[in-house]
């Protein structure tokens, strides 16, 4: 009874492992959709992005509303396509970071309190693409594959 157990146990593994490119296509998805939003506001606003980011304290803040918004706006491309999965977090990684420490920290943890738990989890999942990659469904497969 139990090897019967077991082996339908195995037998589902392996057909889930057919499966393995969808949550980290889902997680690009979700991802490029969120860094839409954020940097097209920033783009429509820059010069007002610009003024807040000075409030809050951030150096340069002419150059980093304009970092922010093209690291999110590029980022949202190459997440889409899967490619540069590894390289693209890094920046998006650190705009997380910067997002939490400067906007998000002092509201607690929260998103309805403007908390930084949507960053974080924005965070986590770039964290996954960078030691995962992008996946199977990913332009960086069919290039590793090609090459």
């Amino acid at each position: 009874m139990r090897t019967k157990i077991l082996n339908k146990y195995e037998a589902g593994v392996i057909s889930l492992k057919k499966l393995s490119g969808l949550p980290l296509l889902f997680m690009r998805l979700v991802l490029a959709y969120g860094f839409w939003e954020t940097g097209m506001m920033k783009w429509k606003n820059i010069e007002g992005v610009a003024e807040w980011f000075d409030s809050l304290g951030i150096p340069f803040p002419t150059l980093n509303a304009y970092l922010a918004a093209t690291t999110e706006t590029a980022g949202v491309f190459f997440l889409i396509l899967g490619l540069t999965i590894r390289i693209i977090s890094v920046p998006l990684m650190f705009v997380m970071l910067v997002a939490i420490f400067t906007v998000h920290l002092h509201n607690g943890f929260e998103a309805g309190n403007n908390g930084f738990e949507i960053p974080l989890y924005y965070l986590i999942m770039l964290f996954t693409l960078f030691i995962y990659g992008g996946g199977k469904i990913s332009l960086d497969n069919v290039l590793r594959r090609a090459l």
